[in-house]
């Protein structure tokens, strides 16, 4: 059972880097917010793996969720607004 467990932890790790280094690398705003979402709530399934819900609910309401509606807000705002930025 120790075996299981510790071969989930390297995959869940394995799984963290590889959407943070995916999140990092996206071209495309939409995607990389997506893959931000995706890696917040593993962080939150690893918070409670650590053992600590309160950090793991907080990670997945504030991080995952509301920061991530906030970014898709504004990556939104941004694909309609291409322009304004470079004239200034």
């Amino acid at each position: 059972m120790n075996e299981l467990l510790t071969l989930f932890d390297l995959l869940l790790s394995a799984s963290l880097v590889g959407l943070a280094f995916a999140a990092l690398t996206s071209r495309e705003p939409r995607k990389a917010v997506i893959l931000f979402i995706a890696f917040g709530l593993l962080l939150a399934l690893v918070w409670a793996r650590l053992r600590a819900p309160d950090v793991a609910l907080a990670e997945a309401a504030i991080g995952a969720g509301l920061g991530g509606a906030l970014m898709l807000a504004a990556a939104r705002r941004a694909r309609k607004e291409p322009d304004a930025a470079r004239d200034q």
